[in-house]
């Protein structure tokens, strides 16, 4: 498939941030990325791959298996390899709005309310076994991942940046778990699987972690102020009109093949997917093969449809399948 024309987008041709990377610079930096969280993940360099770029294309991740297959792990590697601040969130039924957000908090020196900062101020914030708590819980990240903001009892306060949220879900015991509410769904930029090990992945990773566990001698590799800047640099590649034209006909073509298709949010977030995968590839501008390596991870979880011998991924299939690129 042949590259789209760089200098072809109809609109304002974005320039870089005086704080933005080179491209090689973040391109290198993914590399790092990968190798270093490899130290304990084994066999799955796609889906960390994915995590990544997800990172740095400003959305959140939701890890969807069954347990035991690393998904914590993953999430907790990748927030060690960046020196930054980093908070983790046990889900329970009985965990309160109020327990992610925080709290105000009478003091009784001052004779004033103060507010105490919930575990969701942080700049990678695990969310681990996100689907035990009840929806009214689950619903205090929705302010939180769409506007980088939270808002108690009537005063908003901004998050940290960058702000990403990993969150992990139990694929099984449905009778002891919650559907996500939809529009959380919805803002999670990427679903992702690891599955299991084949045997020869998981004998490596038998002699990795039979003494200590490697997760505790890993290294950051990079700090928070590095990652802003990858992440502008990611923001300001190119993605001229004929891609973004190809990715809304995908989004348009699951609208008129489900029940409930992919959101313009959705299609936002495929474009940002592919300017973080553009950056790893050392492109400064996507191409159709960006989208089209995104879309399979991006669009499925936000689709709806009424058969039961057809999901999401099967409509996103199609959609590659007959859609053209022009």
């Amino acid at each position: 498939m042949t590259d789209a024309n760089p200098t072809a987008n109809a609109g304002t041709e974005p320039s870089a941030a005086d704080d933005a990377l080179r491209i090689s610079t973040v391109e290198r930096l993914c590399e790092e990325l990968e190798a270093n969280v490899s130290r304990v993940i084994v066999g799955h360099d796609d889906v960390i791959e994915h995590v990544i770029t997800a990172v740095l294309g400003r959305g959140h991740v939701l890890l969807d298996d069954v347990p035991g297959v690393g998904k914590t792990m993953l999430a907790r590697s990748i927030a060690k390899s960046v020196d930054c601040t980093f908070s983790r969130v046990q889900f329970t039924p009985d965990l309160l709005p109020t327990d992610v957000v925080g709290v105000n908090v009478f003091n009784q020196q001052t004779r004033e309310f103060e507010f105490q900062e919930g575990p969701v101020f942080g700049n990678i914030v695990l969310g681990d076994e996100i689907n035990r708590a009840p929806p009214k819980t689950q619903a205090a990240l929705l302010e939180a991942m769409e506007e980088q903001q939270v808002t108690v009892d009537g005063t908003t306060r901004d998050l940290p940046t960058p702000f990403t949220v990993i969150a992990t879900q139990n694929a099984v015991e449905p009778n002891r778990t919650y559907d996500l509410p939809f529009a959380e769904v919805d803002r999670f930029m990427k679903k992702l699987h690891l599955g299991y090990p084949d045997p020869d992945e998981e004998a490596e990773l038998l002699g990795r972690t039979v003494g200590d566990h490697p997760i505790e001698s890993l290294d950051p590799i990079t700090d928070r102020e590095t990652l802003v800047a990858a992440r502008e640099t990611v923001s300001t590649v190119q993605v001229a009109e004929p891609v973004r034209r190809y990715a809304t006909r995908l989004a348009a073509h699951t609208r008129e093949n489900a029940h409930i298709g992919v959101s313009p949010r959705g299609t936002i977030s495929l474009l940002r997917a592919a300017q973080a995968r553009a950056v790893t590839n050392g492109r400064e501008y996507v191409i159709p093969d960006d989208v089209q390596a995104e879309a399979r991870v991006v669009m499925p979880h936000r689709i709806k449809t009424n058969g039961r011998d057809r999901d999401g991924g099967s409509v996103v299939e199609d959609a590659l399948d007959r859609v053209p690129v022009e």
